[in-house]
This record gives structure tokens, sequence and C-alpha cells, in this order.
């Protein structure tokens, strides 16, 4: 016997709890299967298996031997499934959410070329203010921003993403460019009020890490309001580079304190955990990796 034959001669046994149906079952007579679970143990040397006329109970070294089977079982038929989806062509409707800005600018022209590609994949791209359960809703996939704190998801990074401070050069001219942290206190600083609830901005730079509560006579929940007043003039704000990378290239924008930045806000694809990813999905996420391989707002060179 093979060892994946092993384990799933034992698994079988064990669950049916009966010598008698095991052996019903693959069409075997009782005393083979008694035979074959007695070879098994000579071979391990341990009991799994108490026995008498009527049952069949686990042992402490049985219950384990189930649990691990089982396990690895498992894992045996995930691996197969993902590799016969590997050889599946990717068709059908994938379900997409992703945040309306980076959704709107960066995902949408992606799903456009994905479907060029894979014709016989059907999107369906939403896009909210928030993420949402992707389970409950029924996404296949979803596109997150920043730190992930949902344990029922799998992620994949599909792009790296700073947060920077950044002002126009009007308001520069005016009010001066502060050389630390702290003094953004004595600056109109704008907040994104979704992500941002209480004006509290952390920095990380070469000599540490900076934590400074801002204040400003301007906020929003829409992070393109708060971008629109940057660029009138109305103060500094704290902003992915995804958003900012064209501005500043053409000098619309200026970056602050450019030895200090923001907590990291890298891309990843979310899905929820499950036994395989379906060749659309698998695909999809694959294409995305490559075309955010080399970022569009890395070619801004910010410094």
């Amino acid at each position: 016997m093979d060892l994946s034959s092993e384990l799933a001669f034992f698994h079988r046994l064990a669950k049916s709890g009966s010598l008698t149906a095991t052996a019903r079952e693959l069409n075997l007579t009782p005393p083979a299967i008694s035979k074959r679970l007695a070879q098994l143990e000579a071979r391990l040397g341990v009991r799994l298996l108490n026995r008498t006329t009527r049952r069949i109970s686990l042992t402490e070294e049985g219950e384990l031997y189930y649990r691990e089977a089982a396990r690895i079982l498992s894992d045996i038929e995930q691996l197969e499934q993902t590799i016969a989806s590997r050889r599946a062509a990717p068709r059908g409707l994938l379900r997409v959410n992703a945040t309306f800005g980076f959704g709107h600018r960066h995902i949408a022209p992606a799903v456009s070329r994905f479907v060029r590609q894979y014709p016989e994949v059907r999107v369906q791209l939403q896009l909210t203010d928030k993420p949402i359960n992707l389970a409950d809703e029924a996404f296949d996939v979803g596109i997150r921003l920043g730190t992930l704190d949902d344990a029922q998801l799998v992620a994949r990074r599909i792009a790296s993403n700073r947060q920077i401070l950044v002002a126009s050069p009007a308001y520069l001219k005016q009010h001066g460019k502060p050389k630390h942290p702290a003094e953004l206190r004595e600056h109109d600083c704008l907040v994104i009020r979704e992500n941002d609830a209480y004006g509290v901005w952390k920095f990380t730079g070469k000599s540490g890490t900076e934590t400074v509560r801002v204040s400003g006579s301007l906020s929003s929940n829409n992070g393109e309001v708060v971008r629109n007043w940057t660029l009138a003039g109305h103060g500094i704000m704290l902003r992915s580079e995804w958003d900012l990378a064209d501005h500043l290239q053409r000098g619309e924008l200026v970056e602050v304190l450019p030895g200090w930045r923001g907590p990291d806000a890298d891309i990843h694809a979310v899905f929820p955990q499950r036994l395989h990813l379906s060749a659309k999905v698998r695909v999809f996420i694959d294409f995305l990796v490559e075309s955010f391989a080399a970022p569009p707002w890395a070619k801004a060179a910010i410094r």
C-alpha cells in the first residue's frame, strides 16, 4: 500500500466506525479489512483502534492519525483541483469590487485590457466608497489598499504604494515649507475623513516615527475633493502616490517633507478563502500583478 492509499483507507475506516461497513464500501471481506489494518498498525508500531465484536474506537494515536490523515487528504485534493484549474480556460462571469478612486483610475482600464485578452470572461466591476464583504455580496475579487485586517480573505499584493505629503506651489510660497512633521501643526492640513476620522497623521523617517494631530479649515470624506482643494492652494494633504503622480509630474503639486512618509498603502487583490481558485480568478489576479509590475504612478519619479 502507498501512503495516500493507507491514509484514505484508515480515514474511511475511522469515519464509518465499523470493519463490516468499511468492507462493504470497499467490496472486501471483513477479515481482509482487519488484515489491512493490522499491517498498517505493524508498520507504524502503534495500535490505532480498539476493537470489540460490536464496535471500534480510536486510540489516542488513532485520533491523531485520523485528524492528520483528513488534513493531508484535503491538501492533496486541493492541489489536484488547483492543477486542474490551470488547464481550464478562463470563462464566465467575474465579479470585482474596488473603491471609487483607484477603481476608476486604474482598475477599470485594466479590466478593459483583460477582457480583450480573455473574451470568454464577462467582468462586472462594482465601485464602492468603502470595501464590502466579498463573500456576503458574492464577489470573486476585491481590490484593497492599505492594511488588511480580514482573516477570512486571502491577499496577493499587486503593487506598492506610498502615502506622501503634498501641497501646491502657491500655498508653500505663501506659508513656507515645513521641515519636520511637528511643524504641520502650524499649517492648514486637509483631512480625508473616510480613513482618518481624527486628523492624526503618522510618519516614518530616518530618525524614527512621528505622530501629529493636524487641523485645517477644510475636510471631506472624498479623496478627490480634498485633492482638488490642495490643487487650489488651501493646504497640505496626505495622500497615496497613485492619485498624485500626474500632478507632481506637471508641477501642480510639490512633495512636502520628502524624508518622511505616511503608512504604506500597498494595493492587494483579495478573495475569500476557498478550496481552490477558478481559472478566471487566478488569471485575472495574475494579469493585475503583471499590469502593475511597473506602476504607472512610479513613472513620475517622486522624490
